[in-house]
């Protein structure tokens, strides 16, 4: 019986446990963010809870990816520190949809008697609003 010599599994060892590190820092950073701002504000309902708490991690997620290419700053995942870094950033992006899903909420609940029509002249009042206060007369 002859037997075979079996390559060794360091440098794809190696490779696969790094490259888990840092997708497993990125998540965890991203619900952490999702964490600090539900601390800040409470929702009031667990299906408001279960939306801003996906909302926020994949804000964090695709909107973190999305800067970090943006502005070429892959390279900063060579090493700790700046493996660190892009996970600030990857933080600070989820906040943005925890504000708007909450304000969503608020938005809605408080409109929750009014037909669909009725939204919508709403919306296009807010529109108009927003844009009025923003253009310059």
């Amino acid at each position: 019986m002859r037997s075979q010599a079996m390559s060794e599994p360091g440098p794809l060892t190696a490779f696969g446990g790094i490259a888990l590190y840092k997708l497993g820092a990125f998540g965890f950073v991203a619900v952490l963010a999702a964490i600090v701002v539900m601390a800040m504000t409470l929702p009031k309902t667990v299906r408001e809870f279960v939306v801003a708490m996906i909302s926020t991690t994949v804000s964090s997620i695709c909107g973190g990816a999305f800067i970090v290419r943006w502005f070429d700053l892959g390279a900063w995942a060579n090493d700790d520190i700046g493996l660190i870094a892009i996970g600030g950033v990857i933080f600070v992006c989820g906040l943005p949809a925890w504000v708007l899903v909450r304000a969503w909420f608020k938005w809605a609940e408080n409109r929750k008697d009014k037909d669909l029509a009725e939204l919508a002249t709403d919306l296009t009042e807010l529109k108009k609003t927003v844009t009025n206060s923003i253009s310059p007369q």
